[in-house]
């Protein structure tokens, strides 16, 4: 998965790294430019000689012992990090570093508050570690799911023949014969043995965005640059159109990818959301210790012991450090991703996980999404539209003898035809001449042929509009040739149009005859045709499409249309399935946009049609601007760039090399069911995420303004330094089970952003609800039970010890839900078990053998009537807050 993760990171900033790549072909291994410059300048044979091979393939003997010798075709500098570098990535967050420092300054006044310290910082490091690395794990097995292979020709030790087979991309070899067409992605750096009308994008490469043609025979002895040998195909480029046999010349770090992998090999930049739980740290360590210094301050004058000031207020430091939070994050993601897995959704960014929940609005094609992407031929007719058998047998030639990559149409045209009787066997006594591929840019393709050596005959098919601007003339059913006037024109595009109103895709056929002396053809021979006809599909709707987008509706995400087909099939589809249409916004009406207009265009329309992937791309880009979370689920090679510039790219298990590559998201399935179940996921995710954060934060702000105060009022401490310690270690581990917690389905219903200003608002008015408990705790025992000089300090301690952590422990559950707890929403088991757990602890320790060494004293039976009333007063004002919150600023 090493090469899939260089590419993906050079996909996605392609313009990020052109400076760089420039720099980089300048300054990069110069015997990897000489090798490739030297293949390209050889004949075919001699490249073949040189690499021990033969145009009919290698065995799996030989490419068994090269691939031992040579390795896998990975990029080798993106290695698996170490357990041993893994694990200091985890201790060495910031939060881990204050809390190791705070340990090493408490190891030389209070022995046991340092080794408490280390404790906490183990249990979290190891935690989230194994976390990870069971998680890796995980995701590799997930990740295996999702195939990428290439096409190369093998010789079979039983007879001897060539077979093309499917090969992983990292078991290629350099003499393995490739071969490549639209939709591929380049695995190893080439040689071109032939081509046909083959254009490439180097992107990854070189920056620049337009294709480029390459062609076998083309050789030029002056090069200086192996970018400059248009017979040479590398790693990380893509196949546009076209066809082609290479043969590999290098793979893995020997490629010239892998030679600029090398410089390139640093970790992923943050993402949004790590970036958010960075902030979110930076800003409670500086509140910390803020307020940490105001406390060792006041308790160092007061008191005037300063050394007992300073342990309390690192004692104090260490309780308001939320220690648990990179556990808490890299525990929820993983067990999101399994979660998801389990529903047909492979994550391969778990990052992403949370930009998934976050998404409000989903871009996507109609076919296969919308419909069942499962083409039928219906019809083949002339200009008329009655049924005509001509049409249908041009159809099938030029299905039948095109070796680009066949789309749902071909196939349908090939199976409807094989289906009727067996006349069509007859197309195989034609000869094949020629081709001109598909692009995107013409929306046509043709292939030439020939029968007993007569006239050539070019038979194209696409478009409607686009075969109308290369056809002069038409023939009627009878066979009888009749130039295109205005007249004709109007009645022709009223044939078209009426099929597509029915919900009907239609291709016009076309054909022209060239004398057999021709030997190559070109698309400027793509003119002068004469119309044939018309043959039209269907791709009836999914059934379960109405009830996913009523769904993803209700969940708040948005869906979009992004589709290269005309409007009149779109609207028919989207009507099918109960998706609005007021606007359809088509291709051209882009173009004439700037950007603000497109962004304003982009929120308010809901289908777009007559698309190129830079439309689509355009699209995308124009959501994010106006502060979407833009999801984008594609399959083809057009949909690559669109997928780029999504916050989240999503595809699907089938889909073509290159789109599957550039997914943080592959679906087992081509479903918006599938997609609607990985959104909640994600949602219930970030939702367990959130959680812990509100409650630490909360907690810990609650307890500055509680220690403040007591500090000024209390003639000893409120509680002993290794009192605030076990209290945060046992309050730490409550937290653990949140991962395992269920999330309310109010909460589920729409999208959640990552907003540090509401955070800061629930931190600012939650916290000091439980400093007013606090406080009347202290009143308790210094009134009602006489703790109030220093020969009953430890009673005074132990009661705010035991206050402070059953009700830090019991708020999991008032804040974990919008909802009234235990009432309307329920943790699930294990968080109910694990406060249970603390909370019982936190009542026994005062009682245990443990309490004299803890300087902690057995409670008086009275205590607990009043911390009952607390408990419970402290759960209404909470609830009632909580609800008031909700309404001014929602409960996000």
């Amino acid at each position: 998965m090493a090469l899939v993760a260089r590419i993906r990171k050079i996909l996605d900033h392609p313009g990020k790294y052109k400076a760089q790549l420039s720099y980089h072909r300048a300054a990069q291994d110069r015997e990897t430019s000489k090798r490739l410059l030297e293949f390209g300048k050889m004949p075919i044979a001699e490249v073949l000689a040189a690499l021990g091979a033969t145009l009919e393939g290698l065995t799996d003997e030989i490419a068994e012992e090269r691939l031992r010798e040579v390795g896998p075709n990975v990029v080798t500098p993106e290695k698996d990090e170490s357990w041993l570098t893994c694990l200091l990535r985890h201790a060495s967050t910031p939060i881990n570093l204050l809390l190791i420092s705070v340990s090493a300054l408490s190891f030389f006044s209070d022995a046991t508050a340092g080794v408490i310290v280390a404790a906490m910082v183990l249990i979290s490091v190891c935690i989230g570690f194994f976390q990870e690395l069971r998680s890796d794990r995980a995701i590799e097995a997930l990740q295996e799911m999702v195939t990428t292979t290439a096409t190369a020709y093998r010789l079979e030790d039983v007879d001897g023949a060539s077979r093309k087979r499917e090969i992983p991309i990292d078991e290629i070899v350099p003499g393995d014969i490739l071969q490549l067409s639209a939709g591929d992605m380049i695995p190893a750096d080439v040689r071109l043995a032939s081509s046909k009308d083959l254009l490439v994008t180097e992107a990854s490469l070189t920056g620049e965005s337009l294709p480029v043609e390459k062609e076998a025979h083309l050789v030029s002895a002056t090069a200086t640059s192996p970018f400059d040998m248009k017979n040479l195909c590398f790693m990380g480029s893509n196949v546009v159109s076209g066809a082609a046999i290479a043969v590999a010349l290098t793979t893995g770090s020997r490629t010239y990818f892998g030679s600029i992998g090398k410089e390139l090999s640093k970790r992923r930049a943050k993402t949004a959301f790590d970036q958010g739980i960075t902030s979110l740290s930076v800003m409670l360590m500086r509140f910390m210790l803020v307020m940490v210094g105001v406390i060792f301050l006041v308790n160092g004058i007061d008191k005037g012991d300063w050394l007992q000031a300073f342990m309390f207020a690192l004692s104090v430091a260490i309780g308001l450090t939320p220690g648990m939070l990179p556990m808490i994050v890299s525990t929820n993601l993983a067990r999101g991703a399994l979660a998801m897995s389990r529903k047909k959704v492979i994550v391969k960014r778990l990052h992403s996980i949370q930009d998934f929940g976050a998404m409000d609005i989903l871009c996507t094609d109609k076919t296969g999404t919308l419909t069942q992407n499962k083409i039928i031929l219906e019809k083949h007719m002339d200009i008329y539209g009655e049924e005509h058998a001509k049409t249908l047998r041009y159809a099938y030639l030029n299905s039948f003898y095109q070796t680009g990559l066949k789309n749902l149409l071909d196939e349908a045209v090939l199976r409807h035809a094989d289906e009727l009787s067996g006349e069509f066997k007859v197309m195989l006594r034609y000869a094949k001449v020629d081709e001109i591929p598909f692009d995107f840019e013409r929306r046509r393709m043709s292939v030439i042929v020939e029968r007993d050596q007569h006239a050539h005959l070019l038979i194209c098919k696409g478009a409607v509009e686009e075969i109308f601007k290369v056809c002069d003339r038409v023939e009627d059913g009878e066979g009888h040739l009749l130039p295109i006037d205005e007249s004709h024109l109007a009645r022709l595009r009223e044939v078209a149009e009426d099929l597509n109103e029915d919900g009907f895709r239609v291709l016009a056929i076309a054909y022209r005859e060239f004398p057999p002396e021709r030997v190559q053809y070109a698309s400027a021979d793509e003119s002068g045709l004469i119309l044939l006809g018309y043959v039209s599909f269907l791709d009836p709707p999914k059934e379960t499409a109405p009830p996913a987008l009523a769904a993803l509706r209700q969940y708040g995400v948005q869906v979009k249309i992004l589709t290269g087909d005309n409007e009149r099939v779109t609207r028919k589809v989207c009507r099918d399935v109960d998706l609005p249409v007021d606007r359809v916004v088509l291709g051209p009406e882009i173009e004439a946009m700037d950007e603000e207009a497109l962004a304003r265009v982009a929120e308010q329309a809901s289908v777009f049609a007559k698309l190129t992937p830079a439309h689509k791309e355009r699209v995308i880009r124009a959501l994010r601007a106006r502060g979407h979370v833009v999801g984008f689920l594609g399959d083809g090679i057009n949909d690559a760039p669109a997928m780029r510039a999504a916050d989240v790219g999503i595809s699907v298990d089938d889909a073509v090399d290159i789109a599957k590559e550039s997914a943080d998201i592959v679906l087992l399935e081509k479903s918006l069911q599938v997609l609607e179940e990985g959104v909640l996921e994600g949602r219930r995710v970030f939702g367990n995420i959130l959680k812990y954060i509100r409650m630490a934060t909360s907690s810990n702000f609650g307890n500055m303004v509680s220690v403040v105060g007591a500090s000024f009022m209390l003639p000893f401490l409120p509680m002993l330094p290794l009192h605030i310690l076990i209290q945060n270690l046992l309050y730490d581990f409550s937290q653990t089970a949140l991962p395992f917690d269920s999330v309310d389905e109010e909460y589920l219903a729409r999208p959640r952003k990552w907003e540090l200003g509401n955070i800061a608002r629930f931190m600012t008015f939650f916290g000091p609800v439980s400093s007013i408990f606090d406080y009347a705790t202290f009143a308790v025992m210094w009134f009602a039970l006489g703790a109030n000089t220093i020969a009953h300090q430890s009673l005074f301690q132990t009661g705010w010890f035991v206050e402070g952590l059953l009700s830090q422990t019991l708020i999991i559950h008032m804040i974990r839900t919008k909802s009234l707890p235990f009432v309307k929403s329920w943790a699930a088991p294990p968080l109910l078990l694990m406060t249970a757990l603390i909370m019982g602890v936190g009542l026994w320790i005062p009682f245990s053998p443990l309490a004299p060494y803890l300087g902690m004293t057995a409670l008086p039976p009275v205590y607990f009537l009043w911390l009952l009333g607390i408990l419970l007063a402290y759960c209404l004002l909470t609830q009632a807050v909580k609800r008031w919150f909700a309404r001014r600023f929602g409960y996000n």
